[in-house]
């Protein structure tokens, strides 16, 4: 398994100290990867995030990491569709020719239409834009004079250089819902659904079995981005986490499974969709997900970004080497 943090490269913390130090802290710790997010027009989610407006664009971030640290995994959870793919299929090509082989390109539809109504593709299907990039930055990436066209997207002889260290970048699909798992499962490399509960997670993975031993395609690798808040106690870890907030957002979640009672009413309801405690309850969480068979945990401390090193350094030392 491998261990990840989400960048604060958003909100009121987003600053070059915890970005630059922190990334290269993590790769001392031993820490394998580190996360951005995306948005054009960010809109902060309420039950998660303060409301400020503050959003570092993520492939720059990426390169900027990249560029002070030697192997740490650089990665997107996820990539929304506003860029043109041959945009994106330049940056990421270059961004491995100056950092090497160390970027997943995770994408995902996005939630908010005006982000997309505001460059003018208000009225394109945002997954199948997914699917769109999918295909195109793999033709690019190993080709020369290429001619495309899927009703989205036309183009003809176009040649990108430099094109990526290493072939194909790996590409995965981001989102909770079945459909996700099940486009990750068809043509993905990896699956990185963010906050989902551990039933419905195990419940995905199932269908992307079953779907690709029909295939013969490898099950892609498997990633989760569970909020985290770690501390001393359990009691002072859960000071920081809005429980109220994200019990809502776990009901409102269309197709995620429920407990037992039918509704998301406590803390211990959240499995999967919060890892919170002392080092031990972490450590214990984590094992969940091992045993589901998750591939990457990627630790999300946006309710404690305002502590965002000290909380690298209590899980580099205090969890990670349990993990291992």
């Amino acid at each position: 398994m491998k261990f990840g943090l989400l960048l604060p490269h958003f909100g009121e913390h987003a600053s070059k100290e915890n970005l630059l130090q922190g990334s290269q802290r993590a790769e001392e710790l031993g820490f394998d990867s580190v996360w951005v997010r995306d948005h054009l027009v960010f809109e902060p989610h309420g039950e998660m995030e303060k409301p400020n407006r503050t959003f570092y664009d993520a492939l720059t971030t990426l390169t900027a990491i990249g560029a002070v640290t030697n192997k740490i995994e650089l990665g997107t959870g996820s990539l929304i569709p506003f860029r043109h793919p041959l945009i994106t299929a330049l940056m990421a090509g270059t961004m491995t020719q100056l950092l090497g082989p160390r970027l997943i390109l995770g994408f995902g539809a996005g939630t908010f239409d005006h982000e997309f109504d505001a460059i003018g593709w208000g009225d394109l299907n945002r997954v199948d834009m997914v699917r769109s990039n999918a295909e195109i930055l793999k033709r690019v990436f190993t080709e020369n004079d290429v001619d495309y066209d899927d009703g989205i997207f036309s183009f003809e002889n176009v040649t990108i250089e430099p094109k990526p260290v290493g072939g194909n970048i790996p590409f995965w699909y981001c989102g909770a819902t079945p459909r996700s798992a099940r486009l990750a499962a068809e043509y993905a490399d990896g699956w990185m659904p963010g906050r989902i509960s551990l039933e419905s997670i195990k419940k995905r993975m199932g269908v992307m079995r079953e779907m690709t031993d029909a295939s013969g395609r490898p099950m892609p690798t498997v990633g989760v981005i569970p909020p985290t808040s770690i501390e001393a106690t359990r009691e002072e870890a859960l000071k920081d986490v809005n429980v109220p907030g994200l019990l809502a957002w776990a009901n409102k979640a269309k197709f995620a499974v429920k407990p037992p009672s039918g509704t998301f009413e406590t803390v211990e309801d959240l499995e999967g969709q919060l890892i919170v405690g002392n080092p031990d309850d972490v450590v214990e969480e984590v094992k969940k997900f091992q045993a589901a068979g998750v591939d990457h945990v990627v630790f999300d401390f946006r309710f404690k970004f305002d502590r965002y090193l000290e909380q690298i350094e209590l899980l580099g030392n205090e969890v990670l080497p349990r993990l291992r």
